[in-house]
């Protein structure tokens, strides 16, 4: 399953099914196992770095989608074999279902030691005591929102090898100056559409809370409280919120068609067509438009009308080292292996994605690619989906309260305020 596809399931699947009322109960949370010790010196092969000491006798098996970023843990494995003589088998499991494969393979001994996942997985693994801390890794090494987002509760789990948001892609034979403003795109929008033989200045996904964020937190709206880690802090409806709402709504002026109207793959089907000038789309969907040859840039989405930058929920891909390993040390030795400078440098030149080290920010094979440089320069005003369990009670809600505010227009406050409360009441069932 590719981000895009993801992001539908988000977007309408949740929709469809949440329809405001969400409830979802769990077990209570089981006890993390603390990291064991190192096993004796006397027992341990020399493979190490310092402060991690490999137990003898260890082989991993990983696990990653199978693309691009599959390719590239395959070939940095065997960099691994060849220099500390671990054998590293890789197994084809999609990053986006590795957790929830963990969960029956791992308590079975058939689970990968070491295993990639989105970050916004770390909360309920933690909670289903699926993966270790990071005790090993320097976050100083790490760009902010990439240590936020494999962190839960203060501790730090996952080992960041991607960090990934949604800019602002424009067809370059369509549009003479880039706007600075949204002011300045609603107008260009205005006067380029032709809407009966469908041909659009702006399109975005509408009711996808995902995309939507940007406005919300670029007014002041958020999550969860205290960094998105409070699930009894939800400001969804406070004024910032509704004035990122509003200022939602206002957009429909340039694009006065129904949510429904508005899929991924129509408005990715028209910029192939080149039938839209400016789409609000991720690096998920360059290769499909270069493919379809357009010629295209990317640049920072515009400054909203309070002078603020969208924030844009970003998405890290991480490592995270199974707690039902064999070989915790092992495992550590290698994700911290697989995401130093010279390996996430290779890892952008083979996939594309964005390395989030603070070493990598500058490098010039980035610097010189305008289109990562302008997702790289986006996630600087980012923020990190929130990662806690609770944030699975969000999705649905408030894809229904958007696709009301967006089809049915009027005061977005009563539509937050339900969102935020079947929210709350979703929470609070699943205690």
């Amino acid at each position: 399953m590719n981000r895009a596809t993801w992001l539908k399931l988000i977007a309408v699947g949740l929709a469809t099914a949440g329809l405001f009322f969400l409830g979802v109960a769990c077990a209570p949370a089981p006890t993390i196992e603390e990291v064991p010790p190192p096993p004796a010196e006397e027992e341990v092969a020399p493979a190490e770095e310092p402060g991690i000491v490999a137990e003898e006798g260890a082989e991993l098996t990983v696990w990653e989608s199978e693309d691009a970023s599959g390719e590239w843990l395959q070939d940095v494995a065997k960099l691994f074999t060849e220099k500390y003589g671990i054998p590293v088998t890789f197994e084809p499991v999609a990053h986006i279902d590795a957790p929830g494969k963990l969960k029956t393979d791992g308590p079975a001994g058939l689970g990968a030691d070491v295993f990639a996942a989105p970050h916004d997985h770390v909360g309920s693994m933690v909670a289903g005591g699926l993966i270790y801390p990071n005790d090993v890794s320097d976050p100083a090494d790490f760009v902010d929102a990439a240590v936020a987002g494999v962190s839960f509760q203060g501790i730090m789990y996952g080992y960041p090898i991607g960090i990934e948001t949604y800019a602002l892609l424009y067809n370059k034979d369509l549009v003479d100056e880039l706007p600075e403003t949204w002011d300045e795109l609603i107008e260009f929008a205005a006067e380029f559409n032709d809407i009966p033989n469908n041909r659009f200045g702006f399109m975005m996904e509408p009711a996808n809370f995902y995309y939507v964020y940007a406005f919300i937190g670029g007014h002041g709206g958020y999550v969860f409280g205290d960094g998105n880690t409070n699930p009894d802090d939800i400001g969804l409806n406070n004024a910032g919120a509704i004035e990122g709402a509003k200022f939602l709504q206002r957009l429909k002026g340039i694009l006065p068609l129904h949510t429904a109207d508005i899929t991924y793959d129509i408005k990715a089907g028209l910029f192939n067509d080149g039938n839209l000038a400016f789409n609000l789309d991720g690096p998920w969907a360059v290769a499909g438009h270069r493919d379809a040859g357009v010629n295209f840039g990317v640049v920072p989405l515009p400054i909203l009308p309070n002078g603020e930058r969208p924030t844009s929920f970003s998405g890290i891909r991480s490592l995270f080292v199974s707690s039902f390993t064999e070989y915790p040390m092992a495992s550590k030795l290698f994700a911290q292996f697989v995401t130093s400078k010279e390996l996430l440098a290779k890892r952008f030149t083979d996939t594309g994605q964005l390395p989030p080290r603070f070493d990598l920010v500058d490098d010039p094979a980035i610097t010189a690619d305008p289109i990562a440089a302008a997702f790289l320069q986006q996630t600087q005003y980012a923020v990190p989906m929130p990662s806690i369990p609770e944030m699975m009670h969000v999705w649905g809600p408030m894809a229904t309260a958007l696709d009301l505010i967006w089809n049915e227009g009027g005061d977005p406050k009563p539509v937050l305020d339900k969102a935020v409360q079947h929210i709350k009441d979703a929470i609070e069932l699943a205690r």
